[in-house]
């Protein structure tokens, strides 16, 4: 398999419509990400749970998704399930948080997700951040939305188990979803390794991107 490699990052943008999205669609690529650039600006955006006990949940994930990195997160007080009844003010907070970071990756849901509030964070990243890699994680869950993404972002096994140990033990208000549990999580991150001939992978939908065979 042909790889694609970054230059060194500096700061990472991070998008999720729930306390939660973030570290399950992509929190083995975050723990990844932050150890090999250490002191990494993560700046993330969740749409809802502003003010609640899932505020306090992210946060606290957050710190342990992102050892050593610079984490700021903002997190709106958009209804849960609502998002498409709130146009305005998904809008409006994703445009301020666009001016106040710059990074050079963004991360977000992928735009073919069945759940309203992800597809609706999906659709509008890229009005936002229009000239950025953007690439859309998959959020295992009830909805049988689980695509055929092209680009694998591998993991090591020892990485994955951590992923799995981080969601139960940081969201606690979670646990009576019948999904989510470690074999769940890692079912999933198996079979995109699998994919990718890797232990484990996290897998994306790229949005858009230029090629460069070799050029200045």
């Amino acid at each position: 398999m042909i790889d694609l490699t970054t230059a060194a990052l500096s700061e990472i943008a991070v998008l999720g419509a729930h306390c939660d999205d973030i570290a399950i669609g992509m929190g083995g690529t975050l723990l990844t990400v932050t150890r090999r650039h250490p002191g990494i600006r993560v700046r993330a955006l969740v749409l809802t749970g502003g003010g609640t006990e899932r505020e306090v949940e992210e946060r606290k994930a957050l710190d342990a998704f992102c050892p050593g990195a610079d984490v700021e997160l903002t997190v709106l007080d958009v209804p849960d399930g609502r998002a498409p009844a709130h146009w305005d003010a998904v809008k409006d907070g994703l445009s301020r948080f666009r001016r106040a970071v710059s990074p050079e990756v963004v991360f977000a849901p992928q735009r073919h997700d069945a759940h309203q509030d992800h597809r609706l964070l999906a659709e509008l990243t890229p009005t936002e951040f229009r000239d950025h890699l953007t690439l859309g994680y998959e959020i295992i869950k009830w909805e049988n939305d689980i695509g055929q993404p092209t680009l694998f972002h591998p993991l090591t096994t020892a990485v994955a188990e951590e992923k799995a140990r981080l969601l139960g033990e940081h969201y606690p208000s979670q646990a009576d979803h019948d999904w989510f549990d470690d074999l769940s999580f890692l079912g999933l991150s198996r079979l995109r390794g699998v994919q990718c001939r890797h232990p484990h992978a996290e897998a994306f939908v790229l949005e858009k991107a230029h090629l460069n065979f070799g050029g200045e």
